[in-house]
This record gives structure tokens, sequence and C-alpha cells, in this order.
């Protein structure tokens, strides 16, 4: 079987991670900005002043995706390029550039998917409260119409909103984003509801002035499975998925928060406060979602916390490594001798992959999917000429493999996103920790170079991945 004709494959980045140019053409401060260049907080102190220049090499870029076949291709818009402080008058040389990145690749017929945010919020609003202040919700708004406005008469596909968890988890509870707050448990559970809020808000917007294309959000999909079968670790698996999926989910495709949560954060007196109003909002533009976005790396194998530890989240250990319980202790994350893992301690498996889309139709019915991230971190060997990246052409083949799988049941998966299109910044990670089809020499004026994989998905795109 090959893919359906209507199936996307792209490949995907972050204005942050690849940008650079930091401080040109009027851009304003982000928290990213600020937050890296704090002692210890990244590996080796690297940050996104150049990132990987894509800022100046967007060109050179994007004629690479084309060779690669690529069909589209997803990228988050700086709002500090926008609205520079985030609320101010439009930076024309911000739309401009956007304008430009949009205008070369619908030159090479490549599908412009765009995320309005992926975690580079302006530092200006993170210091008058971030996603904990309401008013956050009203700038990202304007934000979002003027995106729509400008760039609407091209762009069909649009994200609000990237991985809410990471960038409200780490910048609330362990610290290790920005704002850098640690414990802060009603703080995490307040910036959710709001990045809901805001998401819904755009969503609204979006339909209402009839723009003419497909809206929905990413988040993180890490579906909880049970070490065993014994009580106690069938119920750290449930509460683990009410939390970390239901949470995320249940509000932007039923409208309506998990009770499960809701009353247990309502005992411990830390249910965000939530007006009628938004709760409305969020019954009335559920059904104008008209796609969930899934990233995919690895599930969480869960038992009952027997442990003494404490939520932590330093550099190497903050998005997905096991050994952490959960926020309340209730449950914990743990490694299993017979699994498969990354170098990052991440697991391998593209048969819970293909377990949690069936688990996410169960619940939410026929909604379309798009995987907007799927790959793997490394370190690639440079052997002779060629950069060496078997294991992630892989890791993706086997989870290209789970994605057809679904596809042959019926699951509505339109499109595989692999993360990423080029090696880049890895937030806290540095340089070292490579996901890219397209290698960057920073030894060597951020030369760009194509890896084995690099061909590769060249020829699954060319065949539609009819031999997998």
């Amino acid at each position: 079987m090959k893919m359906p004709k209507d199936f996307i494959f792209g490949a995907a980045s972050a204005s942050y991670q690849v940008e650079g140019a930091w401080n040109e053409d009027g851009k304003g401060v982000s928290n990213w900005d600020v937050f890296s260049k704090i002692p210890g907080k990244t590996f080796g102190g690297t940050n996104g002043d150049v990132a990987i220049d894509h800022y100046h090499r967007y060109k050179e870029d994007i004629a690479l995706m084309a060779e690669m076949g690529l069909e589209s291709y997803r990228f988050s818009i700086a709002w500090t390029r926008i609205h520079p402080d985030g609320t101010s008058k439009v930076n024309q040389k911000g739309i401009e550039f956007y304008n430009n990145v949009i205008d070369e690749c619908l030159k090479y017929g490549i599908i412009p998917f765009v995320t309005l945010y992926h975690w580079d919020l302006p530092q200006t609003l993170e210091e008058a409260g971030g996603w904990r202040n309401p008013k956050t919700v009203d700038a990202f708004v304007t934000f979002a119409e003027t995106c729509f406005k400008a760039f609407g008469d091209r762009v069909r596909n649009w994200i609000t909103f990237n991985e809410t968890v990471i960038f409200c988890s780490l910048g609330y509870l362990t610290g290790a984003h920005p704002p850098g707050i640690e414990g802060d448990v009603k703080s995490y559970f307040q910036a959710t509801h709001h990045v809901f809020v805001a998401h819904a808000r755009a969503v609204e917007l979006f339909k209402q002035a009839k723009y003419e294309g497909e809206i929905g959000i990413t988040h993180v999909f890490n579906p909880a499975f049970s070490i065993d079968e014994s009580k106690e670790n069938k119920f750290a698996e449930r509460h683990a998925n009410e939390y970390s999926t239901h949470w995320y989910y249940d509000p932007i495709l039923k409208g309506e928060y998990p009770e499960y949560v809701t009353k247990e954060l309502e005992a411990k007196g830390l249910l965000p406060d939530m007006s009628e109003e938004d709760l409305d909002l969020l019954r009335r533009t559920a059904p104008m979602n008209d796609f969930i976005g899934l990233n995919y790396y690895c599930p969480q194998r869960v038992m009952k916390n027997d442990s003494d530890l404490v939520l932590a989240g330093g550099r190497e250990n903050s998005t997905g490594k096991p050994g952490n319980p959960s926020f309340d202790g209730v449950y914990k994350t743990v490694m299993m001798d017979d699994k498969e893992y990354t170098k990052w301690g991440w697991e391998i498996a593209p048969d819970a992959f293909l377990e949690g889309m069936r688990m996410l139709k169960d619940r939410y019915g026929d909604i379309k999917m798009y995987i907007t991230e799927n790959g793997l971190g490394d370190e690639d060997p440079i052997v002779g000429e060629e950069i060496q990246d078997q294991p992630r052409i892989d890791y993706i083949e086997s989870h290209l493999r789970a994605v057809k799988h679904a596809v042959e049941e019926g699951i509505n998966v339109s499109g595989y996103f692999a993360w990423s299109v080029i090696d880049l910044l890895s937030w806290l990670n540095g340089y070292k920790k490579q996901y890219g089809f397209i290698y960057v020499d920073h030894n060597n004026n951020l030369a760009r170079k194509r890896k084995q994989s690099f061909y590769w998905y060249q020829e699954i795109i060319a065949t539609r991945a009819e031999e997998l």
C-alpha cells in the first residue's frame, strides 16, 4: 500500500531554534533570549543569538527541502518579530521575513504549515506574569490576528500552540525552562487554562473571519502504560493518562475538562480560576478544531510511586527520560530491561505509538490527526565525508510503519512531520543533540550537508512509503 495522495510528508523546525538574528530588523527580546544566557541553564552556554542562521539562509535551506522532496515545511513565527514587545504596533520587517519564507516554500510547491507559538514569549509579557496573566491571552489573540491577516492569503494550515505541557510544566514545576519557577503547581494549572482559552479564542476568530484552511493545536503525546497488570500500577496508568493526556486533549476536543482531574484539583485547592465565559468558549469552539497535532517521541511506563524522590527537571532530564515521580507523587516513570532506549533515555516504542493512536480514536472519535513531530535525537558520527545516521533512519522507519498501520486501520492520520528538517539548537542541550536530515557544521561557517537520512526520506516521499 502507498500512503494516500493527500497524506502529507513533511519536516519541522521552530523559530528560536533555527533563525538567529535575535536582535535584527526590529525584533524584540524573547524569554528565551534572556533565559538561555543565565549561566548553567544550557549545555555549553549555547543560545539562539545565531542558532543556524536560518534568518539569512532560508533560501538555501528551503532549496534543500525541495531537493529532498518535502511536501510541507512546518515552522513557527517568532512573536517578537511581529510585535516586538508583545503588544506594540506591527514590525513590518518581521512580516517581510515570513512573507519571504512562505513565498519561497510556495515557489517549490512546499506547503507552509505555520505554528504561532513555539515557546518564545516576548520578555515584556513574561515579566508581566507570562501565561499566569490573562492579559497574555489578549496579546496572543492580537498576535494571531496579525498573522492571519498578513499570511492567511497563502497559509492554509495553522497550529496555535506547540506542547503546552512542556512550556508550562518546565516553566512552573521544574524551573528548567522560562520563567524558571519550581514547584508552583497552582501557576502550572492556571497557565495551561490560559493557553487553552487563548487557543479557543484564536480558533473562533479564525472561523468567524472565514479564513480559508484549517486550524488546530499540537500537544505532546506520551501515552502511559503500566509496567504490569497489578491493580496499583494500572491505577498509576489511569492517573498518568488523566493528567498528561486528558487534561490537555479534553478541553480542546470535548470542550470540557476531565472530571477525574478537576475533582482532585478542587479538593486540593489547585483548580485554575475559570470563568463561565471561559468554559462556554471551550464548549462552543471544540467542534471548530480541524485537527489535533501529535508530537510523539516515547511513551510513559508507569508504576505506583514507592520512593521519596521529588519531581526534578535539570537540563539532561527535562523532557522525557524516565526516573521521575509525578508532581503529586502518585506514580513514577521507569526504564524497563526489555525496552530499547535512545542515548537520552527515551524509549523507542512504535508499538506504543500505534496503540496510543487507537486510544485517541476511542476517546475522541474520528478527529483528524497530524504527526507534527517525531524523530531521533542523537550524536551523529562523521566517517570520511559522510554523516552516518542509520539509527535515525531505523527510528523514523519504524514509526512511519506504525503510522501506515494506523491509516490502514482507518485512523484519520493525514500527515507526518519529522523532527527536524535540519540540525538545530536543541533548547537546553545546545547543538550536541542532533535531529535533522541536514547537518550543520559549526566549525565551517554553518555549512549545510546532506545526511544518509536525507536520501532515505527523499526515497520514502517519492515512493509514498510503499515499501514500508
